[in-house]
């Protein structure tokens, strides 16, 4: 494989950590982006250098398509096309409908739909130009069969994956796939802080194979929807969660 570029939204932390991580063990130069209030953004990449990793992080509010072309310029001179754009990033603000205002429904539309627009308008044409690209949207099991208090985040989810189908027939014949997966529920710190009688009562009954997913088993499927062996895979929407939601 030659030395490809993986841009990841959201990587600093949890899922997006794990996919960053991953990507990079398999020898791509990773990219990733953090909001631009992250005041832990330097101590992450002076961790991460500690452990071996050499990661490039820009800022960006990736509801916002100003500042995403923004960024997508400064990545393109300062690391080089993208070749695997992994849309990761995403935020819940949960509350039955009833409760719910507009201004919880836009916050989660921007940062978790319109990103993905955002961030792939950018970079999908090169992509096609070149002959190769893997443009991989990360939804949520909440997307496919929806949960109580989430109208907002199984909206956007779900959306994602509508998204996906269509840009792929698009792009297909320019050698460039574009996939959704739907995880479950994972083991990341979000998940596990989640007090051990809900979990145990409520969550692990639901799936299964009777655990949490593993955040390098999500990684994992990642890597292989950016390999060569995954041309053939496109439009797809892969659920990863223990057997909880078949369909």
């Amino acid at each position: 494989m030659k030395n490809r570029v993986v841009l990841v939204t959201g990587g600093m932390g949890g899922l997006g950590e794990s996919i960053c991580l991953k990507m990079a063990d398999q020898g791509y130069t990773v990219v990733t982006t953090h909001t631009r209030d992250n005041a832990g953004s330097e101590a992450w990449l002076e961790a991460m250098g500690q452990r071996g990793y050499r990661f490039h992080a820009f800022p960006v509010d990736v509801a916002d398509a100003e500042d995403c072309e923004r960024m997508a310029l400064l990545v393109q001179d300062k690391v080089g096309s993208v070749d695997v754009l992994v849309n990761n990033a995403g935020i819940t603000r949960d509350m039955t409908f009833r409760k719910m205002t507009k201004v919880d429904w836009d916050a989660v539309i921007g940062t978790n739909l319109n990103s993905v627009f955002h961030m792939t308008k950018p970079f999908v044409d090169s992509m096609a130009e070149r002959g190769w690209g893997r443009v991989i949207n990360v939804s949520s099991v909440n997307g496919q069969k929806g949960a109580f208090g989430q109208t907002n985040y199984s909206a956007a989810k779900a959306g994602m994956h509508g998204f996906t189908k269509a840009l792929a027939l698009e792009v297909a014949r320019k050698g460039v796939t574009v996939n959704t997966i739907s995880p479950g529920y994972i083991g990341t710190r979000m998940v596990t802080a989640i007090p051990m009688d809900i979990l145990e009562t409520k969550i692990l009954p639901q799936i299964p194979v009777g655990r949490l997913g593993r955040p390098e088993e999500v990684a994992g499927l990642i890597v292989y929807l950016a390999s060569e062996e995954a041309a053939f895979i496109t439009g797809a929407n892969i659920s990863i969660n223990g057997g909880q939601h078949m369909f």
